[in-house]
Formats: structure tokens, sequence, C-alpha cells
């Protein structure tokens, strides 16, 4: 199978439908290969969601311990940016992946044969390397070897994002309805299964004629639109990894029950990252719909916060709601304010904004440490809603992407770095 098939622009050739071209599910089976591998790859964020208290429970570590389970794997996520597109650019996206998938096998399965938090804490970090690793290189790998064209690629990409994340959850909390350990296990045993899928069936492909340096996503952030975008970002990541990582404390449910909440909340994120988003942008503007949502999850992590046990479940999945739109225009305008290469600006916007996504769960049970179990949620509110003001703001800076119209299929960052 060639590397680069279905790249080309024939007739058809963005066609996902089929419809004068090839049909979505009739792809080669390089692509089903990493597809699968990618939705692993995204149940791994939220595998942790539902065991979280059992984990505190099996090592005797407290929330805001457990909760480094997030900030460990996140931070090393962050710099990472910095570093996959200087490796892929070098080595090709095969390797690359296969490496970051090596790498969430091994650390994985230590993850399950961790004796104490720290260590968890630690394996979590590199399985947070692996992870960016293959993230970042996986939708290349795709669109390089789909049949149909890029947005053929793309929304199979997009259907594997909204699968792992809505199906981690579920398998944490079958799996660690039993054990806490288990999932991590199960984990690793997916992802060999996918590291043999994709050096059975995908051929290395071109490697990029311009190689990327470390530096180059740092000089991008010189640019005060995407600058703009990355801050009001960070402080929307706070938010979003509040409810995230901190959430499982508050609700306290048994695996299985946390698991169906995150599972329902990962199926909002998904339909509206995907379906509602670009309707909306159609509609009313990139900015507005990104301001409203923003606002919107502010009040909803305030009721969330504030509510009883049923509120806050109706809280948390409609959470799922907003981020998943927020994740769409924020994604659009990182991608598109600036004049830096996509996959260049996409790295330097997250390295800065997954610091966010490191600090709050931890900072979250802290701050219920220092003061009670309403206050994180109103910290992550006042996040929200500066997110929310750095964009009104910066509103000029933000013009150039927001007065566009929203591209077929837009969603989360690897996907529209590909997007045309």
């Amino acid at each position: 199978m060639s590397g680069t098939k279905g790249s080309g622009h024939g007739s058809g050739a963005d066609d996902p439908s089929g419809e004068g071209g090839t049909s979505v599910l009739r792809q080669p089976t390089a692509v089903w290969a990493t597809a699968g591998a990618s939705v692993v790859a995204f149940m791994g964020i939220g595998l942790v969601d539902p065991i979280l208290p059992s984990i505190a429970r099996g090592l005797h570590a407290t929330n805001s311990q457990v909760s480094l389970l997030f900030t460990s794997y996140f931070l090393i996520t962050a710099v990472a940016m910095l570093v996959t597109g200087f490796v892929s650019s070098r080595i090709g996206g095969r390797r690359t992946l296969l490496a970051g998938l090596a790498l969430v096998v091994v650390f994985a399965a230590l993850s399950g044969m961790s004796g104490s938090v720290g260590e968890l804490v630690g394996f979590r970090a590199g399985w947070g390397l692996g992870n960016a690793l293959f993230v970042s290189t996986s939708l290349a790998v795709i669109v390089g070897a789909a049949a149909g064209g890029s947005a053929a690629a793309i929304l199979l990409y997009e259907s594997a994002l909204g699968l792992g994340m809505a199906c981690g959850p579920l398998l944490g909390a079958l799996l660690g309805d039993m054990k806490w350990r288990y999932p991590f296990f199960g984990t690793a045993a997916l992802m060999a299964i996918g590291f043999l899928a994709i050096t059975a069936f995908l051929e290395e492909q071109p490697k990029p004629a311009i190689k990327t340096s470390l530096l180059d996503p740092l000089k991008a952030l010189g640019h005060g639109g995407l600058a703009s975008t990355a801050v009001a970002a960070f402080f929307y990541n706070y938010a979003f990894f509040t409810v995230l990582a901190f959430t499982p404390f508050v609700l306290n449910m048994s695996p299985y029950k946390s698991g169906g909440v995150f599972f329902a909340w990962g199926v909002l994120l998904a339909v509206f990252s995907v379906i509602v988003a670009p309707r909306l942008q159609h509609r009313f503007g990139s900015l507005k719909v990104l301001g409203g949502s923003l606002l919107l999850l502010a009040a909803d992590l305030i009721v969330l916060g504030y509510g009883g046990h049923t509120t806050a479940v109706v809280c948390t999945v409609l959470s799922g709601a907003f981020i998943g739109l927020n994740n769409t225009v924020f994604t659009e305008l990182a991608l598109g304010v600036s004049n830096a290469p996509r996959p260049v600006a996409s790295a330097g916007y997250n390295f800065v904004r997954w610091f966010a996504a490191a600090a709050a769960p931890f900072l979250a049970p802290k701050i219920e440490e220092w003061t009670d179990i309403h206050l994180p949620f109103v910290v992550a509110a006042a996040a929200a809603v500066t997110g929310a003001g750095v964009v009104a703001v910066r509103r000029r800076a933000l013009t150039t992407e927001a007065g566009a119209p929203a591209p077929r299929h837009a969603g989360q960052d690897p996907v529209a770095v590909l997007a045309d």
C-alpha cells in the first residue's frame, strides 16, 4: 500500500460520504490500524477518572497526591510539544508512532505494578511522553495513507478521538471495579496490539521536506494573535481539567457509576466538537460562540460546585457540551490567526495551554484542603471567565480567523493541523 494513497485532489477526493469518491469506510488496513491505536491513546486521558478514589484507597494517598497522575502526564505532554515535531521530521511518522506506542506500553504496564503513588505519578509522566509522540503524529499518518482525501481521514480521526474520550472512563470502570491496577494493564495490552498492527500494516511515509527546530513553536508565540489565543486557552484548560480530574472525588461514586457519567460527558464532548460547533460558528461567528461557551461553562461550574449530588452529575455531563465547543473554536483560532505553519502554531499553542491541564488537577484538591469543596469550582469558573475576558479584550487580534467560515470537520488540534 502506498504511503501517500488518497492524498490527491481528484473528483470526490474530499468526499467522506463516498459520493463521487471512496467511501470513508473503505480504507487501507494501515489506516484502520492507526485509527484503532488512536482510540486507545485517547482512552488513556480519561482512563483513570472512575478509579481515582480507588487508587487513593489502594495506595493510601490523599486526593491531591492522586491528582498528580494528571499533573505529571500533562506536564510532560506540554514540554513534549516542543519535541514531537523535531523528532517526527527527522525519523519519519511510522517510527515516531512506534516509539510513542512502545513508551505507552512500557509505562502503562509499570503504572499497574506501582507500589506507591510516587511511582505511579512518575510512570504516568513517561506515559504522557509516549502519548504525545503518538497523538501528534497519528493524523499525519492517517491523512497520508487514507483513501478518499483529507476530509475522510479527518472524519475517521475525529471519530477515533470522540470514541476514545467517551470509552476511556468505561474501560477504567469495567476493569477498575475488579482492581485499580487492571485498567493500566488493559491499556498496555491494547497498545501492544496497536504496535503490532502498525508494524505489520503501515509503511513508512516520506519525511517532511523542512525539519522543525525545537525553538520554532516558541518563536511562533511572538505573534500577538497566537499568544492571545494560547493565554485564553490556558485559563479555559484550567476549568476543563478541574472537571476532568477533580469532579470524580466530588461525585464519590462507584467506578461503574462514575464511568457512566464520564461516558455521557465524552459523548457530548464529541458531538458538540464535531457536529454542533461548526454549525454555531457558521451562524454566529467564532468569537461569539467561544465567549458564550466560556461563560456558560463558568455558570455550569458554579452550579456543579454548590448543587446537590444529582445536580453535580447533570452539570458534569453538561460541561462536555461546552468543552466540545471550546476545543473546536480554540483550535481554529490557534491554527488560523498567525502566518506560522500549522504544525508549528499548534505546538506553540499546546505548549502553553497544557501547563494549565497540569496545574488544575494539583491545585483543585489543594484548594479544597485549604478551604472547602466549593471553592475549587469557583476558581475554575473564574478561570473560564478570565479566558472569555482575554478573548473580548484581544478581539481585534483574533478577528483574522474569527471572521473566516468554520472549516468542515474542524476539531482537535492535530485534526485542524492537516485540515487543508
